[in-house]
């Protein structure tokens, strides 16, 4: 038997060394990395190399502050490579993704998880929650390239820009599942008046608000300590570890006014980069925060392998099997075709933006997030369904994502 210590190790160097190569690897062939970190996960924990349990369900606020660390790494990354300037009507799909295909991605998984899983109205909300915002972190083979590349075509920036903000914006639903589920704690079937208005001033207004404003201002005096015409700016440095100090001071500060930390990252990148558009150092923090999202986010999908290899499906039942095929298969690529009716996109555009509704980390994040901070009379189901839409989703959309995107590049030539 090996060391424990030593078996870490072993596989901490492994996995960095996959971070390198695998990507370039894989390029050529319909294999995401999601795919093979799962598979690499399910086999370590299988041949006993590590002795211990990496089931969620055990390790709850690990998981929650791991998948957050993760996500917010990315939504940096995503914010600083797309290179559309915001704005109302160059942005208008992401408005449609947002404000059509997401609500009604939440009610119809609602739907589902009460009157097809016999969830609780708190544990189906929050399981719609969490599954209806698109992933940041396993989609890198739909969104759009580097900053300055020139890779941003339509369905390429609607996948990364709605993937940037959704995150954020499908918190207001989580909280509001906890407000459900506080009530039901409290022996009423309904939260009363005052609840829901104390959560739509609170978490949806001031929230979003806040997370947006500080966002903005974060990224903003960020932009002028890096990009102003003094010698001493951060730009001079060269040094790609400014994207991830950006993204503490900008979750963090968002955090401590009560803002949503996710959507006040995403909005600071995009304010760093508009600050100086054109400039070669958007390349390095974009560089370095990819490298930093990809370790962590390997490490965390090899530890979802070996949950998976290790029973996190084992009371998974027929009814969630279809259930989690509904979502991938029906809901999401309905929802996402209903929102870009009248578009004007052509069919296939549309058709590739609503299929590729990705589920990941996220989705991890938001049902730790619930289960931590909520009262709900149990998790265990809660969390298998979400295992089995996110590894459906990873097979699915990984194998799918690299030969898709190159028949729609055919299509346009």
């Amino acid at each position: 038997m090996l060391d424990p210590y030593i078996a870490l190790l072993l596989v901490l160097g492994v996995i960095v060394l996959l971070v390198a190569w695998l990507p370039f690897a894989l390029k050529s062939i319909p294999l995401s990395l999601a795919i093979v970190c799962v598979a690499l996960g399910a086999g370590i924990f299988s041949l006993g190399w590590l002795q211990f349990d990496p089931d969620p369900r055990t390790y709850d606020t690990i998981v929650e502050k791991l998948c957050e660390a993760v996500v917010i790494i990315s939504l940096m990354g995503a914010g600083l490579k797309i290179d559309r300037r915001l704005a109302l009507r160059s942005w208008a799909t992401t408005w449609r993704l947002l404000g059509v295909a997401m609500p009604l991605t939440i009610f119809a998984v609602t739907l589902l998880g009460i009157y097809g899983l016999g969830l609780s109205v708190a544990l189906a909300l929050l399981l719609g929650a969490a599954l209806a915002p698109t992933d940041p972190v396993l989609a890198s083979e739909v969104q759009v390239g580097k900053p300055r590349s020139g890779e941003e075509d339509e369905v390429r920036f609607a996948l990364t820009s709605e993937a940037g903000l959704n995150d954020g914006l499908a918190f207001p639903f989580v909280h509001l599942a906890l407000v459900f589920g506080l009530a039901a704690a409290s022996s009423n079937a309904w939260p009363d008046i005052s609840m829901i208005g104390a959560w739509f001033l609170g978490d949806v207004l001031w929230r979003v608000c806040a997370g947006v404003g500080i966002g903005w201002l974060v990224g903003r005096g960020l932009g002028w300590l890096t990009f102003s015409r003094s010698r001493s700016t951060l730009s001079g440095t060269r040094d790609g570890l400014v994207a991830i100090g950006a993204t503490f001071v900008a979750y963090a500060s968002a955090e401590i006014f009560h803002g949503y930390g996710f959507l006040a990252v995403f909005i600071a990148a995009l304010a760093l980069r508009d600050t100086e558009r054109n400039h070669a150092y958007h390349e390095a923090l974009h560089d370095f925060a990819e490298q930093m999202e990809r370790l962590l986010m390997m490490l965390v999908l090899v530890l979802f392998g070996g949950a998976v290899a290790t029973g996190l499906f084992a009371t998974v039942t027929w009814t969630d099997c279809l259930a989690a095929l509904a979502i991938i298969f029906l809901i999401r690529p309905l929802a996402g075709w209903i929102s870009l009716i009248g578009s004007g996109h052509p069919a296939q555009e549309r058709g590739l933006i609503a299929f590729f509704g990705i589920r990941g980390i996220g989705s991890f994040y938001y049902i730790a997030y619930g289960v931590n901070h909520g009262a709900f009379e149990t998790s265990e189901r809660l969390w298998a369904i979400t295992g089995l839409v996110v590894l459906l989703s990873i097979v699915v959309h990984g194998v799918s994502a690299t030969p898709a995107m190159r028949w729609l590049d055919r299509t346009r030539t």
